[in-house]
This record gives C-alpha cells, structure tokens and sequence, in this order.
C-alpha cells in the first residue's frame, strides 16, 4: 500500500480548488493514451474543454449524457477489459453517492490500472445547486477506504493533486483521488452526439477502426 501520510485526513482539511484547472492539470499528464470517463455534468463539461488541443480532442475519453452514478462501473468495465491501459474516472460527490456499492466492488475486483477521482462541491450543481450529504459530514475518501479502496486520499491543493495523479499513472491501484472544488461554471459544454462519443472512444481504445 502506497504512504499516503502526508495528505489531509478528511475533507475539511483540503483546499478548495477549481475544477477547470485540476481537470486541465490531469490531462497533461496523459501520454499513453489512457482512457478517461466523464461523469454527468460540469466534471464531464470540464474534461470535454480541457482536452482540446490543436491536433484535436482525445479519442480516449468518453463523455457520459444523463447516465447519473455510472462513470465508476463504465471505467471500471474498461479497466478490465483492457488491463494494460490506465484508466480514470472523473466523477462527481453527488453522481458517486448513487453508485456507493461500485466503491466496494472494484475494491473487490482490485484493478490495478484504475483511478477515481471525485469531483466534490458538496453540491448537485447542475441541478441548482442542492447540497449533498458531502457538505455535511459524509467523507468520500474514508468511505471508499472503508470500501476496500486502501489508496485513497484528499489531494491537499494543486500541487499534491498533480502528484498523486503521477503515482496513480506509475503505481498499482486501485485509487481514489478526493479533490474539494468550487461552484465555477464550466468553460465550455460537451458536444451532445452519444453515438459519435460512443465511436470515438471506440478507436481511441483500438477496438474500432
């Protein structure tokens, strides 16, 4: 199990950051065309802006539409399938407080290239902004280390995000990546074309040509 020590002990103890910005961060980072998941929303929003680049947008994302809790069992599907490929899924508190059981199934499954990371505002932001129970004392990260998930850990700010997305990119997982954000509006919105998302996913992963 990797040391994980010297990251904030709940969420509390966390910085608040901008989504944008540690989305942008995570995203140059991938070199080996890792596959990424997009959870509903402005987590999928962000990731759909952050990864445009003038040799065009990564085929090896997919953007989730209206599929709310899924983004963790989709990745985890993809992890096991391709087992040699790193695979992430960005997700919200409020979507992964739907699918709390994926956490202990992929503790049970134990796929070593897996990391989640958690999106949490403490807020169904899309929605309104209707506080989730994140906001009032539920803990994402001691949740999914209760799951099984023993790499899991608050990122304490930009910099400790970074290199706990290295370790996850180097190191066995499974991980969970707990990041607090703000309320900021997305920079951009996810083209909505769920077969042509489908499709270019499908060749960024080699399983079409």
């Amino acid at each position: 199990m990797a040391d994980l020590a010297n990251h904030p002990a709940n969420r509390d103890q966390a910085k608040v950051m901008n989504r944008y910005d540690i989305t942008k961060r995570m995203v140059g980072l991938l070199h080996n065309d890792e596959a990424v998941i997009g959870g509903i929303g402005y987590t999928n929003f962000d990731l759909w802006a952050a990864s445009e680049s003038p040799s065009g947008r990564r085929q090896q994302n997919f953007y989730m539409l209206g599929s709310m809790g899924l983004a963790v069992p989709i990745a985890l599907g993809v992890a096991i399938a391709q087992p040699r490929r790193k695979v992430f899924a960005l997700e919200g508190d409020g979507s992964v407080l739907m699918q709390l059981g994926s956490l202990s199934t992929v503790a049970a499954r134990g796929p070593k290239n897996l990391c989640i990371v958690i999106m949490d505002n403490g807020a169904y932001q899309i929605t309104g902004g209707q506080p989730t129970v994140t906001g009032q004392g539920a803990d994402i990260v001691g949740i999914a280390r209760a799951s099984g998930i023993a790499q899991s850990a608050w990122a304490a700010d930009e910099d400790a995000f970074v290199e706990l997305i290295g370790r996850a990119l180097k190191e066995d997982g499974p991980w969970l990546i707990g990041c607090r954000i703000d309320n900021q509006k997305p920079v951009d919105t996810t083209e909505r074309d769920p077969a042509r998302i489908r499709d270019n996913f499908m060749r960024g992963l080699g399983v079409r040509a």
